[in-house]
């Protein structure tokens, strides 16, 4: 009996998906309820289980179709004959003695530049190698004795290798004029140019070609605008050293940075709702719950699960939930529903390093908060010039329906709050 592999329904809004990779090939003996094959939306990737335990013996659609909900994938057959294909395949396994055999094409891929001297080390007995490294390092010792204190200071301070140098002094002494001449070498090409040539071209993932479309979208569809405030982090990196041994033992979490930032930016939606507000037709809706989406950067590009709810959370559940949430992300685990419902993002570029940045909307929210790198600064405080750790914040919004004042007094309160974090446990 023969079992369809279909494609599921995605969720809201995903009518089609691109087969990313089979994890299974004809003739796989597979277990019901066990992922066969990887689809890719515009939003996430999902595995697809089998519906039986048997035998994979079709596949439909190969990697990189583009597949509709409710299109074959492939079929599974749970009947002997499905075993005796299995069986079939496994007779013509390579003999033993091929096992010998060194497969050279693994090493395609790879830049074939050799060092001659380091392979004739490599040729060597193991117990020659300390005798080898002494030879070596005479002729080095030995050259650093000829050198002026000029060329001297030079390779000291830009670490060159002489052994690599040929002098154009007496008995082949180098010169300052040599090591100069080396800035005039061209550097050779990068290993990637050596691997795919002077251009690849590769096709972008549904994801990538989502991104590019929304963010456009956002460009393109609101009134968007930027505005800046500093923080003196002070405050907040001490409670944080205070008391990060406490929670962690409590909690079994780190305390970190996003569950002030959280807290400061629920405390301030509450009070400006027209941040957390979307405009649908001719009307504006305000959001009374507190989604609060986050920027996570995967190898794949960048998603932003939503925190639910966040307004009910404590310090605790903040960062276990986005630890997790996190985590899902960069497996590739992520579900439709972690992505949807969130009513206004947080990007925190400062792990990258970044100073300061204008995060673009992540439509239909109007506005999105850019955190930044914490970097100690010059501060004038009650007239003297002090050193605090400060952190430029971003607010990019849709002028449509935030007003200049209610941004720069957004940003404003979420700075207060941030700087004296004793007032989020008041709730003030």
């Amino acid at each position: 009996m023969s079992e369809k592999i279909l494609v599921p329904v995605l969720g809201e809004s995903i009518t089609e998906a691109t087969v990313s990779k089979w994890l299974k090939i004809e003739g796989d003996k597979v277990e019901v309820d066990e992922p066969i094959v990887e689809l890719e939306t515009d939003k996430v990737n999902l595995e697809v289980p089998s519906p039986v335990s048997g035998v994979l013996t079709k596949i439909n659609s190969k990697d990189g179709s583009v597949v509709e909900v409710g299109a074959l994938l492939g079929s599974v057959s749970s009947s002997d004959k499905g075993e005796s294909e299995k069986e079939e395949i496994k007779k013509i396994e390579p003999k033993k003695e091929e096992n010998n055999v060194i497969k050279l094409d693994t090493q395609k891929d790879e830049p074939e530049i050799f060092d001659k001297k380091e392979n004739e080390i490599e040729d060597q007995p193991l117990v020659l190698t300390n005798e080898i490294n002494e030879d070596k390092e005479k002729p080095q010792i030995q050259k650093d004795q000829t050198l002026s204190p000029a060329v001297r200071k030079i390779v000291s301070e830009k670490k060159i290798d002489v052994e690599k140098i040929k002098g154009s002094g007496k008995d082949g002494r180098i010169l300052k004029g040599d090591l100069i001449n080396l800035m005039g070498v061209n550097p050779p090409p990068s290993e990637r140019k050596i691997k795919h040539g002077q251009e690849e071209r590769i096709k972008m993932t549904r994801l990538r070609q989502t991104i590019a479309k929304r963010l456009k979208q956002a460009q393109e569809n609101a009134a968007l605008l930027t505005t800046f405030n500093e923080v003196d982090m002070t405050n907040v990196m001490e409670m944080r050293k205070e008391n990060q041994e406490d929670f962690q033992n409590r909690y079994g979490v780190k305390l970190g940075f996003m569950s002030f930032f959280v807290k400061a930016t629920v405390v301030a939606l509450k009070n400006y709702p027209a941040v957390n507000a979307e405009i649908e037709g001719n009307e504006i809706v305000y959001k009374n719950y507190y989604n609060i989406s986050f920027a996570v950067g995967t190898e794949k590009g960048l998603v932003v699960p939503v925190l639910k709810n966040a307004d009910e959370l404590s310090f605790a559940d903040i960062e276990k939930n986005i630890k997790e949430i996190s985590e899902k992300a960069r497996e590739g685990k992520l579900t439709i529903d972690d992505l949807q419902g969130g009513t206004f993002t947080i990007s925190n570029g400062g792990v990258y390093g970044s100073m300061l940045s204008t995060p673009i909307l992540n439509l239909p929210q109007s506005g999105v908060l850019g955190m930044h790198n914490i970097v100690d600064r010059p501060m004038a405080i009650n007239g003297e010039i002090k050193i605090r750790p400060i952190m430029y914040l971003a607010l990019s919004y849709d002028h449509r329906i935030i007003d200049g004042k209610e941004s720069v007094s957004f940003l404003k309160m979420i700075k207060e709050n941030l700087e004296d974090p004793r007032r989020l446990f008041l709730d003030i």
